[in-house]
C-alpha cells in the first residue's frame, strides 16, 4: 500500500470528479491525488462503486410523492444509469486488470533483475568480506608497522637531540677554529709580509751577489784562459818528456838485455871455476886459459 492514500481520500477525489463532470478512473484519481499505486486506487474505487447506490437512495425516496409515471421513468433512468455504471466500471476494472498484469510481469522482471543484483551483491558481499578480512591483516600490519615507526621516530628523536647537541658542540668548535684561524691568518700575513720584506733584502742581496759573482767570472774566465795556455804548454812539454821516457825506457830494455846476456855468461864461468880450482890444486894439469867469449864479456 502506497503510504499517504487512504480510502477516504480515494472517494474524495472520485466526488470531486464526478462533481467536474468526469468519470472517476484509476488514472484520473491517480493524476487528481499526485500519487497511488493502481493496485490501491483500484481497490478503494470499488468500494466508491459499491457505495454509491446507498449513497444516492435517499435522494430516491424525495420520488414518492412524484406522479407514478415520473417515479416509474426516473427508475429507469436510474437503472440504466447504474447497468452504465457498472459496464464502466467491469471495463474500468478489466483495464485495471491488463494494467496490473502488465505491471506484475514488470513486476516479475524486476524481481528477477533484483535477485540478479541480489546474486551480484551476494557476490560482491563475499569479495567485500574478503576484502574486509584482508583488509583487517593489512591493518593489523600497518598498526605493527606504525608501532614500529612510532618506535623509530622515538628513537630518531632521541638521536636528533643527540645530533643537536653534538651540533652546537661543533658549532662552538666551529666558532673557536675560526677564532683561532683568524688568529693564524692575521699571524701568517704578519710573516708574509715580514718574508716578503726579507725577500727582497735577499732579491737585493742576490742581486748585488750576482753582479760580484759576474765579474768574479770574468775574472775566473781569464784566469782560465792562462790555465788553458800553461795546459797547452805542460801537454807539448809532457809529450816530449814522454818521448823521451819511452826513448830512455827503450835504451834501458836494451841495456837489461845485454846485462842479462853477460850474467848468463858469468854463470856460465862461475859454473866452470870450481872445478878449476880443484885442479889446480891437485897439480894435475894447468888452469885452463879464459874462454874467448868470457874475455869478450869481460
Amino acid at each position: 500500500m502506497a503510504r499517504g492514500i487512504t480510502e477516504s481520500d480515494v472517494h474524495t477525489a472520485a466526488d470531486e470528479l464526478v462533481a467536474n463532470g468526469e468519470r472517476p478512473t484509476v488514472e484520473r484519481i491517480r493524476a487528481h491525488l499526485g500519487t497511488g499505486s493502481p493496485n490501491t486506487v483500484t481497490r478503494w474505487l470499488d468500494t466508491w462503486w459499491k457505495n454509491l447506490g446507498v449513497r444516492l437512495q435517499p435522494k430516491r425516496s424525495d420520488l414518492k410523492d412524484a406522479p407514478a409515471a415520473l417515479a416509474e421513468l426516473a427508475g429507469q433512468w436510474w437503472t440504466r444509469a447504474l447497468d452504465h455504471a457498472r459496464e464502466s466500471i467491469f471495463e474500468e476494472l478489466a483495464g485495471a486488470r491488463q494494467t496490473l498484469a502488465a505491471e506484475y510481469d514488470e513486476l516479475q522482471v524486476q524481481q528477477q533483475t533484483f535477485a540478479e543484483e541480489a546474486s551480484e551483491l551476494h557476490a560482491k558481499a563475499t569479495v567485500s568480506a574478503q576484502s574486509e578480512r584482508l583488509a583487517l591483516t593489512q591493518v593489523a600490519e600497518l598498526r605493527q608497522l606504525v608501532d614500529q615507526l612510532q618506535s623509530q621516530l622515538t628513537e630518531s628523536t632521541q638521536q636528533r637531540v643527540s645530533v643537536n647537541q653534538r651540533l652546537e658542540q661543533v658549532d662552538v668548535a666551529r666558532q673557536a677554529l675560526e677564532t683561532r684561524l683568524h688568529e693564524q691568518q692575521e699571524l701568517a700575513r704578519s710573516e708574509r709580509e715580514s718574508l716578503m720584506e726579507h725577500a727582497r733584502s735577499v732579491e737585493d742581496r742576490a742581486a748585488r751577489e750576482i753582479d760580484q759573482a759576474r765579474q768574479h767570472t770574468k775574472e775566473l774566465q781569464i784566469k782560465l784562459a792562462s790555465a788553458e795556455k800553461l795546459r797547452t804548454t805542460a801537454e807539448k812539454s809532457l809529450a816530449s818528456a814522454l818521448n823521451a821516457a819511452q826513448k830512455a825506457a827503450t835504451e834501458a830494455a836494451r841495456e837489461v838485455d845485454r846485462l842479462r846476456a853477460k850474467s848468463e855468461v858469468l854463470e856460465e864461468q862461475l859454473t866452470k871455476i870450481p872445478a878449476a880450482i880443484e885442479a889446480a890444486l891437485r897439480g894435475k894439469r894447468k888452469p885452463p886459459a879464459p874462454s874467448k867469449k868470457a874475455a869478450k864479456a869481460c
